[in-house]
Formats: C-alpha cells, structure tokens, sequence
C-alpha cells in the first residue's frame, strides 16, 4: 500500500491564489516540455550534422522546434504575468 504524501505547502485559501499557483504548475510544466524539445532539437541537429542530415532528422528536428515554441511561449507569457501579480500584490502590501 503506498503512503500518501502531504502536499509541501497547504493550498491557498483565496481563489485567486490557488488559480495563480495551478498557473504557475502549468508554466513550470511548458517549460520544462519546450526546454526539453529545443534539447532534443539540439542534440539530433548535431547527430545530423556528423551522421548526415536526411529527410527523417530534419522533420524531427523542425517537429521538436515547433513543439518546443507551443509550449514554451505561452508558458513563459503567462510565467511573467503570474510574477508580476505576485510583485504588484507585494508593493500593495497585500500579501505578507
């Protein structure tokens, strides 16, 4: 039976945080995907550049760009928006 682990801090209390923290997670996530296929773009071009670029790589490398800019762009759009909230909130004096 596996153990149930508590979340590391308790989920906020106003609607409006928690649904900035799901956004944040969200951003976290596209941009550790799109990082991730720029990566790999990265590394095939250079596969490609020593073993011969065919048709095959360079669609994957393309797919992997394409994939990467889907969700890295957004993510970090709304990763900027989510921390200037949180720096509007704190010159407000609402938060802390």
């Amino acid at each position: 039976m596996a153990a149930v682990i508590p979340p590391a801090t308790p989920p906020p209390a106003d609607p409006v945080l928690a649904k900035r923290a799901r956004i944040a997670a969200w951003c976290t996530l596209g941009k550790r995907v799109g990082y991730s296929t720029y990566g790999i773009a990265v590394v095939l071009f250079f596969v490609g550049l020593a073993a011969g670029f065919d048709h095959g790589i360079a669609t994957i490398i393309t797919a992997a760009l394409v994939i990467g800019a889907v969700f890295l762009v957004p993510a970090i759009v709304f990763g900027y928006g989510v921390k200037a909230a949180e720096r509007d909130e704190a010159d407000q004096g609402k938060r802390q």
